[in-house]
């Protein structure tokens, strides 16, 4: 609506005749701009969303009229445009002192797995092909002798996820006959991922033995029958089992296995390559102890403690691994190429044990020491009191970090880094600031995920390895905190 002189009044309300047509609106110069930017048919669809949006505030009476210009239009379509072509999936911060954050993509790739992965997918590869017979090849071929080299297993074979590779294992090794397993290893991980769930799905009959806390050799061999294909190990990395309990070492059972003539697995989940003790971290076992000590089957995660992309490892002796290679299911679980020229790469870092803690970021997270990250917490502190002054405080403290994704729950590491507290003369409303604050820095361009514990926002710095960026968006922050 118009002033007698032409001007726009400023406060009037827009009605449904002061909207332009979609034609007239796509013909405007600055949407142009954006049709030879994006295309027609995205522009358009969110043209027609515009003034679908447009026209229902118009009849609420809610329009103002400044907002149906053609710079309004233009700028407010190409913000809905902008934002339907931006990626769901985004890099984040994780300052929540979990290392490998299942929620947050859990282990980081090095940046030759990166190199290696964007090099292959810019043409095509030998993913299935043999280069020097010039005939059909076979993907496990391109990681299967490194695996068997860095574990010392018979044979190797890769699937999408570790869970794959136990229902895989499961199903080829023991479909339709009896899987032993103990009571006190019928975990469940993430996402109720049940081991009688995956027996029953692989089409195995699963025989408990022994208790929830103590189960013994005894019991296995009560368990098996004629119909027992499998004797199945489970290591509990995502809980711990305390006082009166007895568990049966894989030596153990592999001398029963082979007494009856049955198969042996174990499925590590978490499947450290390396001995972390060596690092001063807690010791896990690795395949390299499970295959030692007479296991025919390990299955283990690529992304966790191995620190490269999601996968599940299989390795064993040949027949066995032979056995589960040709399971019909197989193909369907298969890893693609994306996924493999990561896991390859990652691979190859372990050829270089030496150089394992500063190429590899999950371990060099792992062993970083509190000395460090207190250097990075302090180039961070006055920054940020700076940006969120007066309306909070902000600290420097020790903290505790967690390995994550079910890998030794209950061992900490010794971190440090930012705690911050809203300024507040009581309690009440202190929820509700730090919630406030944790969206904010959940909005940055380079989101910041932290947590929130004891009244405070906690933002472990173990994880940084360059705090310019983070410092580098502070001045966002501030704005919302004026």
């Amino acid at each position: 609506m118009a002033a007698t002189d032409g001007s726009v009044v400023h406060g009037s309300k827009a009605r449904l005749q002061d909207l332009p047509s979609i034609d007239k609106l796509l013909r405007m110069s600055a949407v142009q701009a954006l049709v030879e930017l994006h295309g027609h048919t995205l522009v358009a669809g969110q043209a027609r969303a515009l003034l679908d949006d447009l026209r229902t505030l118009a009849l609420a009476g809610t329009l103002d009229v400044i907002d149906v210009g053609a710079d309004a239009f233009a700028a407010a379509l190409a913000l809905r445009t902008q934002a339907r072509v931006a990626p769901r999936l985004r890099r984040v911060l994780n300052l929540t002192g979990t290392v490998i954050h299942t929620n947050l993509g859990r282990s980081v790739l090095p940046q030759s797995a990166i190199a290696h992965l964007t090099a292959m997918m810019q043409g095509p590869n030998n993913l299935e092909y043999d280069l020097d017979g010039g005939t059909r090849g076979d993907r496990d071929s391109i990681v299967e002798g490194l695996i068997c080299e860095i574990t010392g297993a018979e044979a190797a074979t890769v699937v999408n996820n570790n869970a794959a590779a136990v229902l895989l294992t499961i199903a080829a090794l023991a479909g339709g006959r009896e899987a032993v397993i103990s009571r006190g290893e019928l975990v469940e991980i993430g996402g109720a991922f049940r081991m009688p769930d995956v027996m029953a799905s692989a089409g195995a009959v699963m025989i408990e033995v022994g208790t929830t806390n103590r189960t013994h050799l005894a019991d296995y061999d009560r368990g098996i029958t004629p119909r027992t294909a499998l004797l199945m190990k489970v290591h509990t990395s995502n809980y711990v089992v305390q006082g009166f309990t007895s568990a049966v070492p894989e030596s153990e059972l592999a001398v029963l296995a082979k007494e009856r003539r049955i198969a042996l697995a174990t499925d590590l989940g978490s499947g450290s390559l390396i001995d972390m003790s060596q690092y001063g971290l807690p010791k896990e076992p690795t395949p390299q102890e499970m295959l030692a000590a007479g296991c025919g089957v390990v299955t283990f995660s690529g992304d966790k403690l191995l620190g490269g992309p999601q996968a599940g490892l299989i390795v064993g002796s040949r027949e066995l691994v032979g056995k589960i290679r040709k399971f019909p299911m197989k193909r369907a679980l298969r890893l693609s190429k994306l996924p493999l020229a990561a896991l390859e790469a990652t691979l190859m870092l372990y050829l270089q044990p030496e150089m394992l803690r500063h190429e590899l970021p999950t371990l060099r997270w792992l062993t970083r020491q509190p000395d460090a990250i207190s250097v990075t917490a302090m180039q961070l502190l006055e920054p940020f009191r700076t940006a969120v002054s007066p309306r909070y405080e902000v600290t420097v403290e020790a903290m505790s970090s967690q390995i994550g994704s079910g890998s030794l729950p209950v061992d900490r590491l010794p971190s440090v880094g930012l705690a911050i507290a809203p300024v507040l003369a009581g309690k009440r409303g202190v929820g509700t600031a730090l919630d406030a604050l944790a969206v904010a820095l959940r909005g940055l361009p380079l989101p910041v995920i932290g947590r929130i514990a004891d009244d405070r926002l906690l933002l472990d710095c173990r994880c940084i390895d360059d705090p310019a960026e983070l410092l580098g968006q502070l001045n966002v922050l501030a704005r919302q905190f004026p």
